[in-house]
């Protein structure tokens, strides 16, 4: 999950029953989460912060862990998404009384203090359910290791994506033989398109909605493009601050220019993108997890990573992963039930990527079932190309540094400051953070020390 409050819990909740659990051949829901399994040798107790459609697909995927492993109880709890859950579990994590089983964005585990507030996975009970790191995008799996260690065990990527209407660019000629928008490789062709798509735009409508005045999105679509470019954030060692203001300058430019320009309109609300999108709009750029709005609103679309205007492609891409909250006395039956139950969601993910997630286990992305998702299967590259925030404490998934450095982006979009003089203020936010102590550090968390 990416996007934070607004309509998507409302409108995944919505639009819940189109991912139904029979779809993939999932059990239909059955036990609810406090319910006791006789007889069970082990209870595995998960938290997880999955709400709407990413909850009844995840309740779906539990149910029939139960059913295939009878002698294993699933007690799991969902709890508040974004800063209340990562502060309660790290205050349970450093009372010792953590769950056997958690779920984190994977760019958050590197704030979570590794070896003090998370516990590694274990490699051979792993491989023993089926699961090894060759099953796994090296980067994203790379991402996962922390002083020689995997900490995380992805599950999915979740993109930032480029939706676009099939009715509207047909009328602008913007599609090619295979029915797709037609391939964009600079910022000039971007907003050549836009031109095009706007004169079959029906009056009232953007032509593109990007979530112009929210942090989140905005940091979002930054760090994607600023990586087309090839900008570093810190050197090797996270010591010294590399930030190229210039390819920033560059970024933000073409941002404010979807303004400027008047493919975006000002007057509009972050969620008007959406919503106009469904009523004719011909672009928006969303996550992924809009794909069950658009399916429900039965809108003839299709969906590409964010476009490589600057060359090289990257989309912004996040990743929500299974962790071993610590546990003092972490092992035996539980602690194994963990990592069987934990392999098991991870491999039977099909009905999540019904949800529009990209499912992490690549013989998953190479299913039959999975290639004929549409549009999944028009933006599942995606995985090659993951744009993602730097491996450091503050990062990740509304982290600090979005939180300081997003509504900065947003001032340059919105023409409130310009572009260079913004690009400045960036890279002295990041010094500033790169100085500050990781409050997360397994000692002061108990006394209330969260990253928001």
């Amino acid at each position: 999950m990416g996007r934070p409050g607004l309509n998507r819990r409302q409108l995944l909740a919505a639009a819940g029953g189109l991912a139904v659990a029979g779809s993939f051949g999932f059990a239909a829901l059955g036990k609810g989460a406090d319910a006791l399994a006789s007889g069970a040798d082990a209870r595995v107790r998960y938290w997880n912060l999955f709400s709407g459609g990413d909850g009844y697909n995840m309740i779906a995927m539990l149910d029939s862990f139960r059913k295939d492993n009878p002698g294993i109880d699933v007690k799991d709890s969902t709890l508040q998404w974004g800063s209340p859950f990562y502060t309660k579990l790290a205050m349970a994590a450093a009372g010792n009384r953590a769950p056997d089983l958690g779920v984190m964005h994977l760019g958050r585990v590197t704030g979570f203090s590794p070896g003090r507030l998370l516990d590694p996975w274990d490699l051979g009970l792993l491989a023993k359910y089926g699961v090894r790191e060759e099953d796994f995008n090296p980067e994203l799996w790379k991402r996962a290791v922390i002083d020689g260690k995997l900490y995380a065990l992805p599950l999915d990527i979740h993109v930032q994506l480029c939706f676009y209407r099939k009715d509207v660019l047909e009328k602008a000629g913007l599609l090619g033989d295979d029915g797709k928008l037609v391939q964009v490789t600079s910022t000039d062709e971007w907003f050549d398109v836009l031109k095009e798509a706007k004169k079959a735009t029906k009056k009232g409508l953007q032509t593109i909605g990007l979530w112009h005045n929210d942090q989140n999105f905005q940091w979002w679509f930054f760090v994607a493009f600023y990586t087309q470019l090839g900008g570093t954030w810190f050197d090797d060692s996270s010591t010294e601050v590399t930030f190229d203001t210039d390819k920033a300058t560059q970024v933000l430019e073409f941002l404010r220019r979807h303004i400027a320009d008047g493919y975006a309109d000002p007057g509009y609300g972050g969620a008007a993108g959406a919503e106009q999108f469904v009523n004719g709009s011909p672009f928006c750029w969303e996550g992924n997890w809009s794909v069950p709005v658009f399916d429900t609103a039965k809108v003839e679309y299709g969906a590409t990573p964010l476009p490589p205007v600057f060359g090289k492609p990257a989309t912004h891409a996040e990743s929500h992963s299974f962790v071993l909250p610590h546990q003092s006395d972490r092992g035996g039956a539980a602690n194994e039930a963990a990592h069987r139950l934990a392999a098991y969601v991870v491999q039977h993910a099909r009905q999540w990527a019904a949800g529009g997630h990209i499912p992490a286990y690549t013989p998953t992305l190479s299913s039959a079932a999975y290639q004929e998702l549409q549009p999944q299967n028009e933006y599942v590259t995606a995985m090659d190309h993951q744009a993602t925030e730097p491996k450091v404490w503050f990062a990740g998934s509304t982290g600090i540094l979005a939180q300081r450095v997003g509504p900065i982006v947003v001032s340059s979009t919105t023409g409130s400051a310009r572009p260079e003089a913004v690009a400045r203020r960036m890279k002295g936010a990041l010094t500033t953070l790169l100085a500050m102590k990781n409050p997360m550090d397994g000692r002061t968390a108990a006394q209330g020390g969260a990253v928001a």
